[in-house]
């Protein structure tokens, strides 16, 4: 199958990263681009594009090319990923690199194609699709080649896929288009509601980080937010604390809760038993929320941990796809 450069894509809503075998994950960013307004010129991604997120001249234009899971600006994407692949492969190559792109389960066929002709016109020879939580399972060292049950949740920036797997293969799936950036909507709409406080999606994603949880603390967080006054329109700073915040997301977990029960109750008994046994693994950078395994635990009765590596598991996932290919072919979504 292969006989060029082999890369793995996590194209994710907040974050972006890619894999190359052998040398590990190359590249680690925010979702974020920032793009010349007359020429489509790619200015930097990552880090240094999310800094400039509301501070930019009107010349370049910042923009988050991924919402919930899906592709919503097709030549911001393109460009993207071509700058990722030269980055990887250089800009004189012999041969085109073969990629393996992470797609969440609950995407359309018009969308799955518009990932795979990005990838296409971007640069790559062969592009291959897998769904998220086969990634996932996969880069968290989950068994899933033998006929019994395993069951991942993998909270994402704009999705959340929940997952029963077996026989290296989906058996039961359910996605739902919440996640990270969703919580952080909703913090920001919980500050603006409350406090007649505007603030930015990076304010509100530093509040979910340092005070959010999913459960009540015993010992109560706090932290100061700075923001423009709706009323005066000055700046202003005002106390949030961990309660307010896990009361503002309760409603939006809830649903994470749901797609999971929804799938348990899909889920064969033969492969229900195995998963009593074996518990509930969660990746994604959502599920490093405070005490959010606990709520799911409570709400399902079985346990939930958090894997090793929440944030790489799905990039990782793809290089251990493109290795082992030929066993995995057939749980792939190719085009040709």
């Amino acid at each position: 199958m292969f006989g060029a450069q082999q890369i793995g894509i996590d194209l994710g809503t907040a974050n972006v990263l890619v894999y190359v075998p052998g040398r590990g994950i190359v590249i680690n960013g925010p979702s974020v681009v920032a793009i010349s307004s007359e020429d489509y010129h790619v200015e930097t991604i990552g880090d240094e594009a999310r800094q400039m997120l509301g501070r930019a001249p009107g010349n370049i234009a910042v923009v988050r090319p991924m919402r919930e899971g899906v592709i919503a600006d097709y030549v911001v994407t393109q460009e993207m990923i071509r700058h990722l692949i030269r980055r990887v492969c250089g800009r004189v190559r012999f041969f085109k690199p073969d990629v393996m792109v992470s797609v969440p389960t609950g995407i359309t066929s018009v969308e799955r194609r518009a990932v795979h002709d990005a990838v296409i016109s971007a640069g790559a020879g062969n592009a291959y699709l897998i769904q998220e939580p086969l990634a996932a399972a996969l880069g968290a060292n989950v068994p899933i080649s033998s006929p019994s049950g395993s069951m991942v949740i993998n909270i994402g920036g704009g999705t959340t896929e929940v997952a029963v797997l077996s026989l290296n293969a989906i058996v039961v799936s359910d996605s739902i288009r919440i996640g990270g950036s969703r919580l952080d909507s909703t913090i920001n709409s919980y500050v603006k509601r409350h406090y007649n406080l505007l603030i930015g999606e990076g304010t509100a994603e530093d509040v979910k980080i340092a005070v959010g949880s999913a459960l009540p603390l015993d010992q109560p967080l706090t932290m100061e937010v700075r923001g423009r006054d709706q009323v005066a329109g000055l700046p202003r700073t005002i106390t949030v604390s961990s309660d307010e915040i896990t009361e503002a997301i309760q409603e939006t977990l809830g649903q994470v809760v749901k797609c999971a029960r929804d799938v348990l109750e899909r889920t064969p008994p033969e492969l229900a038993s195995d998963i009593i046994d074996r518990g509930i693994v969660m990746t994604g950078g959502g599920s490093l929320l405070r005490n959010l395994d606990g709520m799911l635990t409570q709400e399902t009765g079985i346990p939930c941990f958090v894997t090793d590596s929440p944030l790489t598991s799905v990039a990782l996932g793809t290089g251990v796809a493109l290795q082992y290919f030929d066993t995995l072919k057939r749980s792939l979504v190719s085009f040709r």
